[in-house]
C-alpha cells in the first residue's frame, strides 16, 4: 500500500494555489496590455513565456524539495484555481468583483 505524505500535499496545494492565482492574474494583465498595444502579439508572447516559465519553474522546485505528492497537489491546485477563474469570467465578474 502506498503512503501519502500529507505535509507535501498541503505544501503543494498552498504553493500551487498562490502561483496559479498569479498565473491567471498575469493572464488578465497580459490580455489588457495586448488589447491596447500596437503590437499585441509581442505582448502576448512575452506574457505567456514569463507565466509558463514561472509556473513550471516553481513546479520543478516543488518536486525537488517535497517530492511527487507535492507535484500532484500543485497540479490539482492549478486546475481548481482555473475552474474558479473561468467561473468568475463566465459569470461576468471583473477584477473588481462587479458585473
Amino acid at each position: 500500500m502506498m503512503s501519502v505524505d500529507w505535509n507535501a500535499v498541503m505544501l503543494g496545494l498552498g504553493i500551487g494555489a498562490v502561483v496559479s492565482a498569479a498565473f491567471f492574474k498575469g493572464l488578465a494583465l497580459g490580455m489588457r496590455l495586448a488589447l491596447g498595444a500596437a503590437q499585441p502579439m509581442g505582448v502576448l508572447l512575452v506574457s505567456a513565456g514569463l507565466r509558463i516559465m514561472a509556473l513550471l519553474g516553481v513546479g520543478w522546485a516543488i518536486v525537488w524539495q517535497a517530492g511527487p505528492w507535492a507535484l500532484v497537489a500543485y497540479g490539482t491546485a492549478f486546475f481548481i484555481i482555473r475552474l474558479v477563474a473561468t467561473t468568475f469570467v463566465r459569470a461576468g465578474l471583473g477584477a473588481g468583483g462587479t458585473p
